[in-house]
């Protein structure tokens, strides 16, 4: 299931060591044929721009879309627990369940981390695979319709994960997902302050969350964290 890894790595920060094995992970994603011509041509156009641009633009990009604003994280728990309690149980079960697979984190990592949960989807068969993709659909669907509603291009990859999902999405999702566009305040001190808030908060998952997602159970067996970077051409060429 290399498929489900390379589109983790898409989603990992733009380091050197990755961007230099696009082109090879594009090959494994059309060998592996798991991905529909349409998804593989989408990913392919999607590589190809990103590697016309420098790496400080790539970079630039990445921090842009995903650490500067709740609604795109990809820490899959900020969407459904935010910072309450709860979240960290999630994050035990999420540990001990990779560790059954053999996939060990350190701690400076945390296990809700959507590439590292893509890693671990890889591990299994296709169709425990696929229903791990569709337990955080809901999640992949919201970040991959604000991402396309600000016509940033990483919403490709949202968009083929969810492909793999092969789960209808409920329309009021996408919604949601649009009106938090709409609403959301863009300015930096904007995003600051929220995120302060969200911190000071004691524990109510309503007041903690992403304000973006509908309320979802939390996924029986899920998870994401960093995959290292040194760990790049390993993974490219593994299982």
């Amino acid at each position: 299931m290399k498929t489900i890894k390379m589109l983790g790595l898409l989603l990992t920060y733009p380091v050197p060591e990755t961007v230099l094995h696009w082109p090879e992970m594009l090959d494994l994603l059309a060998n592996e044929k798991i991905l529909p011509k349409k998804s593989l041509k989408l990913i392919q156009q999607w590589i190809n721009n990103k590697k016309a641009q420098d790496i400080y633009q790539l970079q630039e990009d990445y921090v842009e879309t995903f650490d500067r604003s709740r609604g795109h994280c990809l820490h899959l728990f900020e969407h459904i627990h935010g910072e309450s309690r709860e979240r960290g149980q999630a994050m035990v079960d999420l540990s001990t369940m990779y560790a059954e697979k053999g996939l060990t984190i350190s701690q400076a990592e945390l296990p809700d981390y959507l590439p590292l949960f893509l890693e671990y989807c890889s591990r299994c068969d296709y169709q425990e695979a696929q229903g791990l993709l569709s337990e955080i659909t809901t999640i992949v669907a919201a970040i991959g319709a604000k991402l396309k509603a600000r016509d940033n291009d990483y919403h490709v990859i949202f968009d083929t994960l969810q492909v793999l999902a092969k789960t209808k999405v409920d329309q009021a999702v996408i919604d949601a997902a649009l009106a938090y566009v709409a609403a959301e305040d863009t300015r930096l001190e904007a995003l600051d302050k929220e995120w302060e808030e969200a911190a000071a908060f004691g524990g109510d998952p309503q007041q903690e969350d992403c304000h973006s997602c509908p309320s979802i159970n939390t996924p029986t067996n899920q998870s994401s964290s960093h995959t290292d970077q040194e760990q790049i051409i390993t993974m490219v060429g593994g299982a």
